[in-house]
């Protein structure tokens, strides 16, 4: 410890003492070490409110203070703008002390204060992966001289990006940063919940040329409130909405799961996560509508991505206040690290989609020595007693429990994907190189483009498809002399500020009441109707088409909404935990007493129908249930490999769920199904490619739309099927 103290800058040890901090924790230490005594990169993973942050910039202070930067020193880039900004607000006091400018830059962020940062680069630039897309295309021939003394780039919450177009977006900037600069800064990378620290750390240092460290911290002991509870919809049992409303025949006022997680909420500081925007927006709504009724203070708040800036710095700003008792209903806009100060509690609405979401949000609470506490709550249809097997089983409460007992059995996270096909990305990156640096050859575009350590996996042949096909729809424009630079149609995305973002942007029409801007709608409905957003009703009183703007007034009430979107993947561990979720006999501490009671009946459901000794069940009829327990790559393989397989026993009306695949077989031959499926796979192996149809084009990423089919069915085999689970599952079920 007091080798680490005396290294750091006499400002510093002053804020240390300030905090009346008696001792560095092993996160400091750790970091210090690495910066202070290598050249290597540094990957930090510790618990979230471990103090990551003040850990690697204590020592990278230290070195700016004694040998300042004749450009910007640091580039800090994080995935969200809310999280910049409040880093910048959380360092100012220690930053005050150092002197050592700090800038920050995205979209919300005021010309005046860009036009400051670049006019004296120095200290640190906080910034947005799309907003340095942006530098990069627009101010490359200034590079150099904002940047030519640069030493650290710190990447946050970097369990978020590994595996995305997004992140491989950041290695493609700091790749071409390195080439334009001719200097390979350091690269620091921060995260809570990474799952496979080795595959993390050669993301974060690929193209960097230098070793990454990963310091073994010591494990910290579990310190969580935990609770889950169930909820029939319309049940009219009054015993399951304890503590209800009290009324004149006893039962619940409102809906019982939405009353609970009301009074769950009751005059604490909280988050209530939901897994979608629609989710979101309909639980503020209830919750503000049960507060109406029981003539109590309006105390919600919403925030997700969807919102102005405004609603979303108002939500922050409330949670961030200690003297304000505020609920604030989120999606995953608010799992990061942003420090919304003392929160009392966090409610989950059904389960998160992978262990890494529960610990973040779970990480929300709890600071400041407290433990973390969250109630997860579920709600569900009550199941008709001749509902289909399926319907009879909770997934999203079993998926919770599994998600929780993978991590306090095993500490295990999802281990970060690798993306073997990034076309979507790639077009991106062409149409940005050349924006940059004008004309180029098609040898000299190749060259530089494939050097970008995302595509070292696609050929020359592939991304001459694409140049083509780009070529012909007018995205790139081959000049007399051969050389290529961007087409009108590549001017039309390029001009646009949403080209830099490599995700999917639905924020097509702004919502205005009066002078307020409420948020975005992917499309507006006529006038006279009605849409939810930011928690309320608004009624359209006037379109704008041209300058896509619709003009609302806010009406009582509340109705459901919808947005386009992917929830996410599930991993295969998850799916074979909830398997021994069903299998075994365990009751659960954290799950209370409805909880109790409908996983009773689900184990009891499983054991009776015999789902977990035979994975392939018969629903009656010619109807057939498989129930693989395999991930969702996996799963959607699985599903395409019996329709490749599907004629000879007179498989059809197949329909996959994220858990189960049903179909009707006309063949009362269900065991030699499996095993002609068994035989095939251990013969000829899975061909995903043979899977992909010649004419599917099968869009998941922003610029998908933009390529030939043949790259995008070849994107899809690589990165969205996997074969070898399904062929090990098929070898399982073909012996039960």
């Amino acid at each position: 410890m007091s080798n680490i103290f005396e290294r750091y800058a006499p400002f510093i040890q002053d804020f240390i003492y300030k905090n009346g901090w008696e001792e560095l924790r092993p996160v400091q230490l750790e970091a210090a070490r690495v910066i202070f005594d290598t050249d290597n990169n540094l990957l930090l993973t510790s618990s979230t409110a471990s103090g990551k942050t003040e850990a690697v910039f204590f020592p990278i202070l230290t070195e700016l203070s004694e040998d300042p930067p004749t450009s910007f020193g640091v580039l800090y880039i994080s995935p969200l703008k809310s999280l910049i900004n409040d880093q910048f607000n959380r360092m100012d006091e220690l930053l005050d002390l150092s002197g050592i400018p700090v800038f920050h830059w995205h979209g919300d962020v005021s010309a005046s204060h860009k036009t400051k940062a670049l006019k004296n680069p120095g200290g640190i630039l906080q910034i947005t992966p799309e907003s340095l897309e942006s530098m990069l295309m627009n101010r490359s021939n200034d590079i150099v001289r904002i940047f030519h003394d640069l030493r650290y780039i710190i990447i946050d919450e970097i369990h978020t990006l590994t595996g995305t177009d997004r992140g491989n977006q950041i290695i493609c900037q700091l790749s071409r940063l390195q080439r334009l600069i001719c200097n390979s800064p350091r690269r620091i990378g921060l995260s809570a919940t990474v799952g496979d620290a080795k595959i993390a750390a050669d993301w974060l240092g690929t193209g960097s040329g230098r070793d990454t460290e990963m310091p073994e911290l010591p494990s910290e002991k579990l310190r969580w409130k935990l609770g889950m509870e169930h909820f029939y919809i319309q049940n009219q049992n009054e015993n399951q909405a304890v503590p209800a409303t009290e009324n004149t025949d006893g039962k619940a006022l409102f809906d019982p799961g939405y009353e609970y997680v009301y009074n769950c909420t009751k005059n604490k500081k909280c988050i209530v996560f939901s897994n979608s925007r629609e989710e979101t927006e309909y639980v503020t709504a209830t919750l503000r509508q049960i507060a109406d009724a029981k003539k109590e203070e309006d105390v919600f708040t919403i925030h997700h991505g969807n919102l102005s800036a405004s609603l979303r710095e108002e939500a922050e700003a409330k949670l961030k206040d200690d003297g304000t008792h505020t609920v604030t209903c989120a999606t995953v806009t608010l799992e990061l690290g942003i420090d919304i100060g003392k929160l009392e509690r966090i409610v989950q609405n059904n389960s998160p989609n992978s262990v890494s979401g529960f610990l973040q949000r779970l990480g929300r609470s709890g600071r400041r020595d407290a433990p973390p506490e969250m109630m997860m709550v579920f709600r569900e249809e009550n199941p008709l007693p001749n509902a289909p097997l399926p319907q009879l089983i909770p997934w999203e409460l079993i998926k919770a429990i599994a998600i929780v007992q993978l991590y306090i059995e095993e500490r295990w996270i999802e281990p970060p994907r690798v993306k073997k096909m990034p076309f979507s990305l790639l077009f991106q990156q062409t149409l940005s190189i050349l924006n940059a640096s004008g004309e180029l050859t098609p040898k000299a575009l190749a060259d530089r483009v494939l050097d970008l350590p995302p595509f070292y996996g696609i050929s020359r042949e592939d991304y001459k498809i694409l140049l083509v096909s780009m070529i012909k729809n007018g995205y790139i424009q081959q000049t007399e002399e051969k050389g290529l630079i961007v087409g009108l149609e590549g001017e039309k995305l390029t001009n646009s500020f949403k080209f830099y973002a490599v995700f999917k942007d639905s924020e097509d029409f702004t919502v205005r009441c009066e002078s307020d801007e409420i948020g975005t709608i992917t499309s507006p409905p006529p006038v006279g109707d009605r849409f939810a957003l930011a928690g309320k009703v608004w009624e359209v009183e006037e379109l704008d088409i041209p300058r896509r703007l619709v003009y609302v007034k806010y009406v009582k009430g509340k109705m459901e909404v919808s947005w386009p979107g992917d929830y996410g993947e599930i991993h295969t561990r998850i799916l074979e935990r909830m398997k021994r979720v069903l299998e075994e006999d365990t009751v659960y501490p954290y799950l209370k007493q409805n909880a109790v009671c409908r996983l009773q009946s689900a184990r009891s459901v499983a054991r009776n129908t015999g789902m977990l000794k035979n994975s392939l069940v018969s629903l009656g009829g010619y109807t057939w249930c498989l129930f693989p327990w395999l991930g969702t790559r996996s799963m959607r393989t699985l599903r395409k490999y019996i329709s490749q397989n599907s004629a000879e026993y007179k498989v059809g009306n197949i329909a996959s769920e994220t858990y189960y695949i049903m179909f009707k077989m006309e063949s009362d031959d269900p065991k030699g199904f499996i095993t002609m499926l068994d035989e095939k796979a251990k013969m000829y192996g899975i061909d995903t490619y043979s899977l992909v149809g010649a004419t599917e084009m099968p869009v998941f990423e922003k610029y998908d739309g933009y390529l030939p089919g043949e790259l995008l069915r070849k994107a899809y085999a690589e990165d969205k099927l996997r074969a070898d689970e399904v062929c090990k599952r098929l070898d399982e079920i073909a012996k039960e």
